[in-house]
Parts: structure tokens; sequence; C-alpha cells
């Protein structure tokens, strides 16, 4: 080989050589091996001072190392031997910052831009496109533009750059947009799937809605990286969401070991310190957060978060507005701010600062969800008293706005009584008649579904009936629940665990009506029995990432079975003690062990308590169930957890079991001798219903509640037992059937309009008139029970209640609008209301040959003889 061609292979196996060194501390830092990669990157820049990638490399590891002053130092140098850099410009700007130096890191970001301005054509790779995109965002670019002109371009000119992804992922998820930050990581992660930081942007993007594909993107980013700080404390945020204290403290303090200065690893702790009232530690935490960046509103802005995803709203709102001392265009303080006033009721600085972010950055779907939405409530009607300000739509405020309110009263009287406290501002409650209204009041983002109300303490959101069309649910009951809320919070300064706020809550629906609130069903019954309860000092976690829906459900139940083990065990005013006990900074563990008994004795006894209670739901009733090779039975699909307080959007209901297509003589072998096993007995009264066989099938079911009385909800033997007497022709049995059933399920419509058909025939109005306003608690919005009630009114002569049905009726499109006219005009004539002449002019518009109206007409003009009060008239016959 000539001597020209040695040099060149030296050149090019240098070069090689080079490329490896810097792969291998590359894949050091990615896995988190910053010590080797410091190592690596030190010789490196010392031997090839002109290296961008290394110097890059350097000051990246000093960074994720904690070590702000050196990172400083090293970008400084880098700089120097590199002027013309806008990556390394784009680093310096994170290091300056990371330093506390923030005018000279907006400065950092000029020159970056003017650079590239002045040779843009120098900078067209994909690297640099990148940061051109990243600092032009900062600047006030358009999101979009960025994205196609700039992120886009650079995906196709280098598919496997990481950057670009983690660049465009990042935006999207700082918009709010997480369907299309998923879109970002997963592609990224097509092209990189080894690396953590891609895993972890996916968790991220996962969070809001899908906390199981968060556990595994951040299972798959700590698995390439054990010590990746961002991944540590988005599994430290899950743990402080599920009140695990302890397990978030540990994972802080893997952190500390990688980074000890870490900011939002200071404020997580300082988090941490603040739910378990311990104000000095908080302090001194904040401060360690602080301690490089003084002015940091990252910090404050995570703690005060953090504060109102625990209800904690006024106390985060205080950080939130020291994070815009800090940083006043910081546009995350400013729009968490907006929902915390919102929340606390201080509706005219909240909306306008929601207005404010949305015209700052109108990409933010958060924000321009929250303006839009004011537009829809500025057409809301607003009903008051001295206790309430509740907002309906306008068809719904004159249909049912009054019973709301008078709910609301009820409940107010008696938990305030009953738990000893004055609520002395007005509760604000907001009804909405569209679910995405109302996800985006609560949440700020469309979707959520399957609330039914949430309470943030002052403020109460809710879904109207006409939300959830097709899922029957008592708004008297939800509405109920939120206000238990509303006296727990703010007895407590909204210091108490989630599991006791919804526990109260569903145990006070009980407490306050035969049918509200969760009850044993056969799942729960299961649950308990086998070993599904959780402990009491873990229960909030079991509504953070439940297994199933049913899971969700049974935390609401277990969490109301505890309170009712803890007031029958201890009596009202222990609870009452450990409530006041959290609201004077008590950890809520400390706190039952204060007013009751030590906490393991207490989930000893509870644990027997809720056996107790298991085994006497359908004591009679065989429970086992067959097995898979038998005539296995599965659960319905499960449906997506929630986090805030609420009201869970089913009650009494058990789980849709479907039959899993078993071998029929297995299944006979296994039934014949289990004559009262409640699976066996629901399949063969199935079977009897396919045939036909209404006898039969009458004898199992009416056995079945014999047996278990209490068994409500939709898969109910109660309803199949009065659909077989129904097919006999026994309406009395069906009758008795259906009163046992709805004095226990708040959710059956279908059973009471049939109870309304039945009374209504043997002329019973005033089971008519209970079993419509049943019906009204769950649809008010719906003419039928309206119709059912005024009849019952009129058989009794219930002038208002007549007037009042009749009414709602003409809001709802009745069939036959002239009688309902006419029917007002006869009592408001009664009464001498002059309104009477409108509404027989209007039964004539409808129908001009009514010779009723006509006549009565005739008797409401001047002169006219004044109709005698009497009761019971008939509305005649219309004809057109």
């Amino acid at each position: 080989m000539s001597f020209l061609g040695l040099v060149l292979l030296g050149l090019v196996w240098g070069e090689s050589a080079a490329g490896s060194d810097l792969n291998l501390a590359q894949r050091q830092f990615r896995s988190g091996d910053y010590t080797r990669c410091l190592e690596s990157v030190r010789q490196a820049v010392g031997d090839r001072k002109d290296r961008e990638e290394w110097q890059l490399l350097l000051s990246r590891a000093l960074l994720a190392t904690g070590q702000y002053p050196e990172a400083l130092t090293a970008i400084t140098n880098a700089l120097a031997q590199n002027r013309w850099s806008l990556r390394l410009f784009w680093q310096a700007r994170e290091v300056l910052q990371s330093n506390g130096q923030t005018e000279a890191a907006q400065e950092m970001m000029g020159r970056l831009l003017r650079s590239f301005s002045a040779r843009s054509e120098d900078f067209q790779d994909a690297p640099n496109l990148v940061v051109v995109g990243q600092a032009a965002l900062v600047a006030g670019a358009d999101p979009k533009r960025v994205l196609d002109t700039l992120f886009d371009t650079a995906k196709r000119a280098d598919p496997k750059l990481r950057e670009v992804y983690l660049a465009s992922g990042t935006l999207a998820l700082e918009k709010h947009d997480y369907a299309l930050a998923a879109r970002r990581f997963e592609e990224g992660l097509r092209q990189l799937p080894e690396d953590p930081d891609l895993h972890q942007g996916l968790a991220q993007a996962y969070a809001p809605g899908n906390p199981a594909l968060m556990m595994a993107s951040l299972e798959a980013a700590l698995a390439r990286n054990s010590n990746h700080v961002s991944s540590l404390l988005l599994l430290a945020d899950h743990r402080v969401d599920a009140e695990d204290y302890a397990g978030a403290a540990e994972l802080l303090d893997r952190v500390r070991t990688v980074n000890l200065w870490h900011p939002e690893a200071g404020a997580y702790r300082a988090v941490l310190a603040l739910l378990q009232n311990r104000a000095d530690e908080a302090r001194a935490a904040r401060q360690i957060a602080l301690k490089f960046w003084p002015d940091n509103p990252r910090v404050d802005h995570l703690i005060g978060l953090k504060l109102s995803q625990h209800y904690r709203f006024a106390e985060g709102a205080l950080h939130q507005r020291q994070a815009l001392e800090f940083a006043p265009e910081y546009l995350p303080a400013r729009s968490q701010l907006a929902q915390d006033l919102l929340r606390l009721g201080e509706e005219t600085e909240g909306w306008r600062l929601a207005s404010e972010v949305q015209k700052q950055d109108g990409y933010d779907t958060e924000a321009y969800n929250l303006v839009t939405l004011r537009e829809t409530m500025g057409r809301f009607t607003t009903l008051t008293n001295a206790d309430f300000l509740v907002r309906l739509s306008p068809h719904e405020a004159a249909l049912y706005g009054p019973a709301v309110l008078d709910v609301l009263g009820r409940a107010r009287s008696t938990l305030c009584a009953k738990y000893g406290i004055e609520v002395k501002r007005p509760t604000v409650v907001e009804v909405f008649p569209d679910s995405k209204d109302f996800a985006v009041r609560t949440f700020g983002m469309p979707g959520n579904p399957g609330y039914l109300g949430v309470c943030f303490g002052t403020v109460i959101t809710a879904n109207s009936p006409a939300a959830h069309p097709g899922h029957p649910a008592n708004w008297q009951a939800m509405l109920w629940h939120e206000f238990g809320h509303v006296v727990t919070l703010q007895l407590t300064g909204n210091r108490m665990p989630r599991w006791l706020s919804e526990g109260i809550s569903v145990y006070e629906e009980r407490q306050a009506h035969s049918a509200w609130g969760q009850r044993m069903n056969p799942r729960h019954r299961e649950m308990i029995l086998g070993g599904d309860l959780t402990p009491v000092s873990r229960l909030s976690a079991a509504f953070l990432s439940p297994a199933s829906d049913q899971h969700l459900q049974f935390a609401y139940y277990q969490s109301s079975l505890v309170v009712e083990f803890l007031v029958q065990r201890f009596g009202l005013e222990q609870l009452k003690a450990i409530l006041r006990a959290l609201g004077e900074g008590r950890e809520i563990n400390a706190a039952i062990e204060q007013h009751t008994a030590p906490l393991a004795e207490i989930e000893r006894q509870f644990a027997t308590f809720a056996r107790e209670q298991a085994e006497r739901f359908g004591p009679g009733l065989d429970w086992e169930k067959p097995g898979p090779g038998i005539g296995g039975l599965s659960d319905s699909p499960t449906a997506r957890p929630r986090r805030l307080t609420e009201r869970a959007p089913t009650t009494n209901a058990p789980p849709v079991r479907v039959w899993s297509g078993a071998d029929e003589g297995a299944w006979e072998a296994w039934a014949r001798n289990r004559p009262t096993n409640y699976w066996v007995m629901m399949r063969r009264a199935e079977e009897f219903e396919e045939a036909d066989q209404w006898r039969e099938a009458q004898g199992v079911l009416q056995q079945l509640v014999d047996l278990c009385p209490e068994l409500a909800g939709s898969d109910s033997a109660y309803r199949r037992l009065a659909s077989a007497c129904r097919s006999l022709g026994d309406t009395n049995a069906e009758r008795r059937v259906l009163d046992r059933f709805a004095e226990i399920d708040d959710a059956a419509p279908d059973a009471y309009q049939r109870l309304m058909e039945l009374a209504a025939a043997a002329q019973d109005w005033p089971e008519v008139a209970q079993n419509a306003r049943r019906y009204l608690a769950v649809d008010p919005l719906v003419a039928l029970p309206y119709q059912f009630l005024a009849q019952a009114a009129e058989q009794t002569d219930d002038g208002p209640t007549v007037l009042f049905a009749s009414r709602a009726m003409l809001r709802l499109d009745p069939p036959d609008p002239a009688q309902v006219h006419f029917r007002v005009a006869q009592r408001l004539h009664r009464v001498g209301d002059p309104e009477a002449r409108r509404h027989v002019l209007q039964a004539l518009e409808e129908a001009p040959r009514f010779q009723a109206a006509l006549r009565l007409l005739m008797e409401l003009q001047p002169g006219a003889p004044q109709a005698k009060a009497g009761g019971g008239e008939t509305v005649p016959e219309v004809k057109r």
C-alpha cells in the first residue's frame, strides 16, 4: 500500500474510532451510567476541542448530575471555541437558566435566532432545524407552522433523529394535545425502541387518561435507564396521587442519588411535606429546589399544581401567584391559576386569566376549551337563594331548577347540622346538559366519560340527565353526595384522603334514602370474601389505577363501608373528631388511631365487619361460581378510572355476566345438586324465559328475591320476576314485585313507568304521584312522568302540582298541547289569575273548535261570573 493510502486509512480509522467512542458515551448517558459517561466525555473534549457532539454531551451529563456551575463552565468554553453553533446556543440557554441567569439565557436564544436568520443556508441539517424550531416556539412562533416546516422537514431528512420526536412530542404535551403527543412518541419509538426519553414522553401522553399504559411506558423507560430522573419523577407523581407518600419519598431518594439539586425533585419533596402538614420541611425542600435558579417558576407551579390536585386550591393558587411573580408571562402558572380560581368560585379573575392565556397561546387546547365554554355558560339561567347559586341551561332550569334548589337545601340542612359546620359562603352548582362541557369545566379538557358530579369544596359541577342518555342515574342522590363533599372538605380545610371523602358521601346517601348509595351486590360480596379488601391505610390507592370499573366501584363501596364501621363501632362523634383532626393538620392514619384504636386493630376489625356484611347478603343462597370448564362467567368490559372527588356513575348494579358456553353435560352435572345456587337459579330462570315457561320462571325468580331481597340493579331478579308475572297476566303480583324493587333501586325508570300505569289503572293516585316523582329524580326531561303527575294531581285536587306538571309538559312538546293549555287555564281561572286567558287562547290556537275552551274563554270575558272552586273536573275531549 502506498504512503498516501496508509494516511487515508489512518484518517478513516481515526474517524471511525472517534465515532465509536462517541456512540459508547451516548449509550452510557442514555442508560444512566453518568459517571462513566463523564469520564469518557472529559477525555474526549480534552482531545477533540472542536467536537460539537462531545461538548453538548458534556454539558448534558453535568446538568443531569446536578453539577450546574460546572455545566456553565463547560458550555462557556464550548461557545468560545465554536461561536456559530446553534445547538450550543440552545444548550447554553438551558444551562444558563439552570444557573439562574435568565436574562443571559434569553439573550442566548436571541443569538441563535439571529445567527440562523443571517446564515440560514448553513443550518438546514436536521439537528439545527430542530433547535431553530424550539427557539422559534419560545419566541412565540405558530406551533403548527413549526411542526410542518421545521420538525417534519427534519424528520424527513433524518428519521432516526431522536430530538425531532422529543421536540414535537413535548410541544403537543405543552398544548394538552395528548393524542398527538402519543403519536409522535410512538413514531419515535418505532425508529428508536431503546430510547428511555421517548418511553417517558409516551408515559406523559398516557398519564391523563390511561394510567395502565403510563405505567407500562415508565417500566420500559426505567428498564433501559434505572436512573432516568424524569421517569422516577413521573412515578413519584403517581404515588403522590395515590397518597402513597412513603413510596413517593423512596423514588425521590433515588433521584437524589443522581442529582442532589434537581428543582422538580425538590418541589415534589415540598409537596410531600405540605400534604403531611410539615411546613418547615416544605420550606427547606423549596429552598433546595431554588438553590441554583432562585426565580424558577416551574418549582412553585409544580407545588401549586399538586396541592390543587389534592383539593387545596387556595394554597395552590398562592404558589401559582408566586410563580408569576418570578415570571409574569409563564403561561402554565397563569392557566393553572385560572383553573384554581374558577374552582374556588372566584370567577371574575378566573375567567379573565383563562381569556388572557387563550389570547397569548391560541393553540393551548385547555385554554381554548375554557373560553369557548364561557360563551356557552353565558346563556345559562342562574337560580339563587341565600345558600346556593345554581346554573343550568334555560330549558332545564325551567323544568327542574327549583327541585335542584330544594334537594340541595335539604342536604345542607341535614348534613351541616349532623357534622356541626356552618357553610358560610353560597355553594356554586353548575349543571351541564353536554358531557363535553362538564368535562371542560371540571378537567379543562373534553372526554372523561362516566362522571356524574365533582365537588371542589365550594363549587360543584355535574352532568345533567341529558348528558348520559341510556344510562339512568339519580340526579338527586348525586347532588346529595356532592354536597356531602362540600361539608367534609370545608370541615377539614380540604385536608382529607380521597377514600374518606368518598366514603362519607356514599354513606350519607344511604342514610338519606333507602334506595340511594352503593350497597352490597354479588360482585362486592365475592370481592370481600375473596380477599380483595384494600387495607384501610392504603385505601386511596384503590381509586387511582383500578384493575377494572368493578374494582373502582368496589373502592367507593369499601370506603363507605369503612365509614359505616367507624360510626357503628366508635360513634359519629369520633368520626367528626377525625375530620377535625385532619383540619388541624393530622395525618389520616394518626387521626384514626387518636380517636378510635390502633390501625392494625382497625383493619382487623373492619375485615371481620365486612365479611359479616357480605355473609348476611343472601345467606340462604349458595354463591359458589361454576368453573371455566363448567359454565364460567365473565364480567362486562372495564371502564376508565377516575381521579377527582365524584359520585360513581352506577351504584347498586352488579356486573353484567355472560355465560361462556361450557359443556352442557358438565354444567348439568354441576348444577344438579345445587338447587339454591345463585348462578344456577339465574340460568334456570333464563332458560324458562326463553322457552316461554313463565310459571316455572316465576317460581325460580320468586325464590331468588325471597332469598336475597336486597339485590337491586340492572340484573336484579325483581325485574325479571315482574316480567314473568306480567306474561302470566297477574298484574297484582307484578305490582307487588315492582313496589318492592322501587324501594331499593333509585334509577329504574322502566319500573317506575310500569308502576304508574298499574296504579293509574287501579286509581291509586298517591302511588301514581310517588312513582312519577321517582321517575323525575332520574329523568326530568321527558313528558311521561309529568303527564301521570298531572293526572294524579287532578284526581286529588292538588292545584299547584297540576300547574307545575302541566307547564313542564308544555315545555316538552306534548302530543296534545291544546288539552294541556286548557288544564292550565282552568286552574288559573279558579284562582283568579289573569294568565288563564293566554293559555285558553293558546289552546284554541292549537284546536280552534275546542268547545270547552271556547266556553272558558266566554267565562273569562269581563263581567262573566267566576267559576266556582271545585275539584276533580275532567279535561274534555278536544275537537279540532
